[in-house]
């Protein structure tokens, strides 16, 4: 999604999505208009007598939804940095948190594989929610019945902090109560297992938000069950693949330097683009004088080279900024970065970066379906004549 960076909290940087900037106004003109039935439920929970008619004059129910829209998405960064302070805990790398208008999004490198990791850290954020809760309601409990602009965004923000808890504790793979299903699952289960069943159960549990969005015209309802049916759709393809790399390196698949095609600095993008047509690759290493410097890519030439290419060379265009593994790095750890940096090929090297070989992405599924092959006639039963 397309997010803009504002900082960054404990070293995760923090972004916004581009939704986030268009919903953050719409919730917040939604809770200005809901002002007095909120007050409402404030005073049936809380047993208050909060004065509605002192919060709907003038613009100040605007200024109590601004307030209080800011104050949900501050609550929702601080539950997925609890998601995300856990799993560093674990040595896990936390990309960035960005906040759209579903909430908020911690993403990670990797998941872990250890169950109980699984677990700590899909509760870490809800028991983060809970306590928002709690903190909120005390602040409620002491202000004075004076400040009823303030009781109102404390009152609402304990309410609704504890919904949020509860909402993500709900099945919904991969909402946290999705994971922590499936971390539990995994206790006895291998993990392509555990997530097929919690996938499963998180598409039933979408395809009943829907109907119940659909009956009820919740247009928020629906929009959230198609995110959590394909999301917990692309777990499991995403786990389905890491189970078929599992065991295989880098170094075993990929293409050893001695027959990689490469260029040089100096080779212009008329002859680039003439290899490209003969060879069929749309990526080169970059080599001068025996060491690796860059690689360019059609996207490069496309991007950056001007229309008189034959003036132009490989060295004016080409990525220095390298994505790298080593030989001994897993396969699946090799398409994760794939995918995480929107590449199509990785470079292969050793310790001092000199080229080894290289990955693409095509190795990689050509090397999925052949073992997806293997697997499925491996199960496949026998008649009674073999």
């Amino acid at each position: 999604m397309a997010s803009l960076r504002v900082g960054s909290l404990f070293g995760i940087p923090i972004k916004l999505g581009a939704s986030f900037l268009l919903v953050l106004p719409l919730l917040a003109y939604l809770i200005g208009t809901q002002v007095t039935p909120t007050v409402d439920l404030l005073n049936q929970v809380f047993g208050t007598a909060i004065d509605p008619g002192e919060l709907t004059d003038g613009t100040l129910p605007w200024l109590l939804g601004v307030s209080a829209a800011l104050g949900l998405f501050v609550s929702v960064l601080l539950h997925e940095l609890g998601h995300s302070l856990v799993a560093r805990r674990y040595g896990l790398e936390i990309e960035s948190i960005t906040l759209w208008f579903l909430g908020g999004l911690a993403q990670f490198t990797e998941f872990p594989e250890d169950w109980r990791e699984e677990l700590t850290i899909a509760v870490a954020g809800p028991i983060v929610s809970v306590v928002l809760g709690v903190v909120c309601y005390g602040l409620f409990a002491v202000l004075p019945a004076e400040l009823p602009a303030a009781l109102f965004v404390v009152g609402y923000l304990a309410v609704l902090n504890v919904v949020l808890a509860a909402f993500n504790m709900l099945p919904g793979f991969p909402m946290d109560g999705g994971r922590v299903l499936r971390a539990l699952l995994s206790r006895n289960r291998s993990r392509l297992q555990a997530t097929r069943i919690a996938a499963t159960v998180g598409k039933g549990f979408a395809f009943l938000l829907g109907i119940a969005g659909i009956l009820t015209l919740n247009l928020f309802w629906i929009v959230i069950a198609f995110f959590i049916f394909v999301a917990a759709t692309s777990e499991t393809q995403q786990v389905v693949m890491e189970a078929a790399f599992e065991g295989l390196t880098v170094g075993e698949i990929m293409t050893p330097e001695a027959e990689l095609d490469t260029v040089t600095r100096e080779t212009s993008i008329e002859d680039l683009l003439d290899r490209m047509v003969r060879e069929r690759h749309t990526g080169y290493p970059v080599i001068d004088g025996g060491a690796l410097v860059g690689i360019v890519t059609l996207e490069d030439v496309q991007e950056k080279a001007p229309s008189e290419r034959d003036m132009v060379t490989v060295g004016d265009v080409m990525s220095t900024d390298l994505v790298t593994v080593t030989p001994t790095s897993e396969a699946a750890r090799a398409l994760n970065t794939l995918q995480r940096e929107g590449i199509g090929r990785i470079l292969v090297t050793d310790g001092d970066g000199s080229l080894l070989g290289l990955v693409s992405r095509t190795d990689l599924m050509t090397v999925f379906e052949i073992t997806q092959t293997s697997q499925a006639r491996s199960v496949t039963p026998r008649s009674a004549d073999d």
